[in-house]
């Protein structure tokens, strides 16, 4: 999915979550046809392109409707290796909190592990896709061989700057 999409979307899920998605008007208003399906069926498309995007190599979405009183979350939780993987939640959470978590995992099925952090609502609002993968890229561990690449490069720019000074 193009970035062009990724920011429609999230300005979409930003307008959905703006307003009363736990409060049912009837089936037709924000029932199975309403605003909260349209949340959950945007907000999974966003995440399953989010994974994609963040080069995860296995990631599941999830969704959960909850019952009439809430909007239900949308759930991404995927890995980058062993050990290295990301949960991010969409739903509608309670005044005054505007914002969604995020942590890292330990595996696919981990819902405990990492501290949890917070993603403002407004960053939804203004389609801010940039930043957004920069802020979940941030939870991404280094593998091992891009810990020993990084450390031959240092290494070897030292090593001309020494061999400057010398000669």
């Amino acid at each position: 999915m193009s970035i062009k999409s990724q920011k429609a979307n999230m300005k979409t899920i930003f307008s959905l979550v703006s307003q009363e998605l736990g409060f049912i008007y009837g089936e037709r208003e924000s029932g199975p046809n309403g605003a909260k399906k349209q949340f959950h069926t945007k907000s999974a498309t966003f995440l399953r392109a989010l994974g994609n995007d963040l080069g995860l190599k296995e990631f599941k979405v999830s969704k959960n409707y909850g019952g009439i009183a809430v909007s239900g979350e949308i759930t991404l939780m995927g890995m980058w290796d062993d050990g290295n993987g990301l949960y991010f939640q969409i739903n509608q959470p309670l005044p005054p909190l505007s914002s969604f978590v995020y942590r890292s995992i330990n595996h696919i099925k981990d819902f405990s592990s990492g501290s949890n952090l917070w993603m403002d609502f407004d960053l939804f609002k203004n389609g801010d896709y940039e930043t957004i993968l920069d802020m979940l890229l941030a939870l991404r561990k280094p593998t091992v061989k891009e810990i020993k690449e990084d450390t031959a490069v240092t290494v070897e720019a030292e090593t001309k700057v020494v061999n400057r000074h010398v000669a």
